[in-house]
C-alpha cells in the first residue's frame, strides 16, 4: 500500500511519527486508565483537513486510518450483539479514501464491512454505496466499483432495477468483463431468485484474487446450500406429517420412517435442529453458518410473465 520510497527523509519522518504516537498513547493511558475510556474516539472526522495535515505522507496516513477501520470493525464484531456498534467505520473509511483516492481495498472491502448485516457488520448499505460512489467519482472507469454498487442494491437492498442499472453502467466501462452486462438481464427477468445469488457469488470467488473475498464467497455459497437443504428437509418433514398425522419429534423418527438415511447436517457439519412442535427445520444455534442471509426475493413486477392457458 505505501507508495513512498524509503528515503532517509521518509524513514526519519516515519520514526518521528511512531515516536510521537507512542508519546501520545502514553499520555492518553495516564489520563484515561484502562477501562475508563468510553469506546473508540475519532478526533478528526474531516478527510480534507487530515489531507492538509498529512503533507506528502498522505498514503502512509491512509494506511493508518485503514488499519484503524479494520481494528474498529474487528472489535465490534467480537462484542455481544446488543453492544456492537460500527459508528466510526464510515468516518475512518472516508478519511482513508480521501487521503488516498486510489485506495481500491479501502473502497471495496470498506463497502463490504458497511453493507454486512448487523451484528456481522454495520448494516448500512446506504453508506457502502456512498463510499463506492465516491470511488467512482475519482476513478470513473473502475468497473469493479459499479459492480459492487449493483451487488449491494441486489443483495442488501433488494432493488433489482437499480442493480440492473449499475451492472449495465459497469459493463460499459473499458475492460469490463462480458458477464457484467448479463447480470443486468438477470435482474430484470429473474430478480432475486437463489440461482442469481449463487451465480454472483461463484463469479466473485473465481474472479477476485483476494483470499478474504474468496473465503467470503465460499461461506455465502455454503449458506445458499444450507437454504436449499432446509427447503428439502421441510418437504421431508411435511411428508412425514402427512403419513403419520403429526410432526416428528426427532430426526430418529424420520429416519425410522425411511425418509432419511441419517441425521442431516449443514455444509459446515453441524446437525440441523428440528422443532418437535412445529416441524420447522433450522440451523443450530452453534452453527458456523449463522446467521443465514435474508434472501433477495423477486419483486412481483420482475417475475417472468406466465403465459395464459389455452
Amino acid at each position: 500500500m505505501i507508495r513512498h520510497r524509503h528515503t532517509p527523509l521518509f524513514l526519519g519522518a516515519l520514526a518521528a511519527m511512531v515516536g510521537l504516537s507512542a508519546v501520545v498513547q502514553a499520555a492518553r493511558d495516564r489520563a484515561f486508565p484502562q477501562g475508563t475510556a468510553a469506546g473508540d474516539v475519532l478526533y478528526v472526522r474531516s478527510g480534507e483537513m487530515m489531507q492538509k495535515a498529512a503533507l506528502s505522507f498522505d498514503a502512509l496516513l491512509a494506511d493508518v486510518y485503514w488499519i484503524r477501520a479494520i481494528q474498529h470493525y474487528g472489535r465490534e464484531r467480537l462484542k455481544p450483539q446488543s453492544e456492537a456498534k460500527f459508528d466510526l467505520l464510515y468516518p475512518l473509511l472516508d478519511i482513508a479514501t480521501t487521503l488516498d483516492p486510489q485506495f481500491v481495498t479501502g473502497y471495496r472491502f470498506g463497502a463490504i464491512f458497511l453493507s454486512e448485516a448487523h451484528p456481522g457488520g454495520a448494516g448500512r448499505p446506504d453508506l457502502a454505496i456512498a463510499l463506492l460512489k465516491k470511488g467512482i467519482a475519482r476513478n470513473p472507469d473502475k468497473w469493479d466499483y459499479y459492480h459492487d454498487v449493483g451487488f449491494i442494491y441486489y443483495w442488501s437492498i433488494h432493488d433489482y432495477t437499480q442493480a440492473a442499472e449499475w451492472f449495465t453502467r459497469g459493463g460499459e466501462r473499458p475492460g469490463a468483463p462480458w458477464w457484467l452486462k448479463t447480470y443486468a438481464a438477470v435482474m430484470l427477468t429473474r430478480g432475486g431468485d437463489r440461482r442469481s445469488s449463487r451465480a454472483m457469488w461463484e463469479q466473485i470467488g473465481r474472479n477476485d484474487g483476494n483470499e478474504w473475498l474468496r473465503r467470503t464467497a465460499e461461506r455465502r455459497l455454503a449458506q445458499l446450500d444450507a437454504l436449499d437443504q432446509i427447503d428439502a428437509l421441510k418437504r421431508i418433514v411435511a411428508e412425514f406429517g402427512r403419513v403419520a398425522g403429526r410432526a416428528p419429534s426427532s430426526w430418529e423418527q424420520v429416519i425410522a420412517a425411511g425418509l432419511l438415511r441419517g441425521i442431516p447436517a449443514d455444509p459446515g457439519g453441524t446437525p440441523y435442529t428440528l422443532n418437535s412442535s412445529t416441524g420447522d427445520v433450522s440451523l443450530a444455534a452453534w452453527s458456523t453458518l449463522r446467521p443465514l442471509p435474508t434472501e433477495p426475493k423477486a419483486a412481483p413486477e420482475l417475475r417472468a410473465p406466465v403465459s395464459p392457458k389455452p
